[in-house]
C-alpha cells in the first residue's frame, strides 16, 4: 500500500517567514559561521515555533528567543514550548 503524505496547511504569512528563514539558513548563515548560543539554533527555533503555534504566537516566541541571544546570556538548550491547545471533545449522542 503506498504511503500518503499529508501536508499541513499554513497561512501565507507563515509560509513567507519560513521561506525567508530557509533562505537565511542556506545562503547567509554559512557565511557567518556557527554563532548561536542556543540549541536548537534561532532559525530552527523560529520555523518550529511557527509550525507548532501558528504565525502570530510563533513569531512572538521567535522574537523573544532572538532578543535573548546576546553575549550576557549563557545560552543552552531551549526547545519550543508545546502547544497548550485543548483538543475538542467528542460529543456523545
Amino acid at each position: 500500500m503506498p504511503r500518503v503524505y499529508v501536508m499541513k496547511t499554513y497561512n501565507p504569512l507563515s509560509w513567507l517567514v519560513i521561506i525567508l528563514v530557509k533562505f537565511y539558513q542556506l545562503f547567509i548563515s554559512p557565511l557567518l559561521g556557527p554563532r548561536c548560543r542556543f540549541y536548537p539554533s534561532c532559525s530552527h527555533y523560529t520555523i518550529e515555533a511557527i509550525q507548532t503555534h501558528g504565525f502570530f504566537k510563533g513569531s512572538w516566541l521567535a522574537i523573544k528567543r532572538i532578543s535573548r541571544c546576546h553575549p550576557g546570556n549563557p545560552g543552552g538548550i531551549d526547545p519550543v514550548p508545546p502547544c497548550q491547545c485543548k483538543p475538542s471533545e467528542d460529543k456523545k449522542n
